[in-house]
């Protein structure tokens, strides 16, 4: 067991952007606990990360609080603490409201929100019992400045309850020596997203710089998060300027 290195638990860490941060923590020499749904995609993802003896696989649903549970357990048997929490794990579907099924509903309040609530909750406990560590949400930038050209009341609303519960949680936490922040990416190219020419082209006019963000946009922004001391309860827009206002 290592405890000279900080550890991290990222949430949706097999692919797209908690696949890049687990990449980009371990490079850092940090101990990396990753969570998705299967073995098989931990196991693909560990393999594509050189299968480095610090990254360490919790399969299940993080709309359980048993996986929580066992994401902290396991992450605190194994490196002796937990310094970083990324609640990454999330769904985006937009369409109009009046096409929303109820299982569209279920899987975006589980992932979305369980999926932030019980490993918040497990952090929130750990970190305070020992006066430090980060923990930082991914959320969604159309949360802050909602848009006619792409209706997604749904993860409006989730997102934006997350912008508002970081803050409320970054007060809660503040005497504990816990920062908790939140980044909200605009459209990012990962996997999630289509590759077709037009799709592409409408993306680049949600943003007034008419252009759409890489991974490391994002994990740029994490990582200044989580190295920051004096930076907590802000929700961090990286869109282009889109939630800046109207073009």
């Amino acid at each position: 067991m290592s405890n000279s290195n900080k550890t991290v638990v990222i949430t949706g860490a097999s692919s797209g952007i908690g696949f890049a941060l687990a990449e980009a923590y371990l490079k850092r020499g940090y101990n990396v606990v990753g969570n998705a749904r299967t073995a098989a995609r931990l196991q693909a993802a560990a393999a594509k990360l050189g299968n480095p003896a610090n990254f360490v696989g919790v399969e299940g649903d993080i709309a359980q609080a048993v996986t929580a549970k066992k994401l902290f357990a396991d992450a605190i048997a194994r490196f002796g603490k937990v310094d970083i929490l990324i609640n990454n794990a999330g769904i985006f579907t937009a369409k109009p409201l009046v096409d929303y099924t109820e299982d569209d509903l279920e899987t975006i309040v589980g992932t979305n929100l369980k999926g932030f609530f019980y490993p918040s909750q497990q952090a929130a406990k750990h970190m305070a019992q020992n006066k430090q560590g980060h923990i930082v949400t991914i959320t969604a930038s159309i949360a802050m400045q909602p848009t006619m050209k792409v209706p997604a009341l749904l993860p409006v609303l989730i997102k934006g309850g997350l912008n508002n519960a970081t803050r409320a949680l970054a007060l809660e936490l503040a005497s504990s020596n816990v920062k908790v922040s939140a980044v909200a990416p605009g459209i990012i190219a990962t996997p999630m997203h289509s590759t077709d020419e037009g799709t592409q082209a409408f993306f680049k006019t949600l943003a007034p710089t008419a252009s759409t963000g890489v991974t490391q946009d994002i994990v740029d922004a994490v990582l200044y998060l989580t190295d920051a001391q004096f930076t907590t309860g802000v929700v961090l827009a990286v869109d282009g300027g889109a939630s800046a206002g109207t073009w």
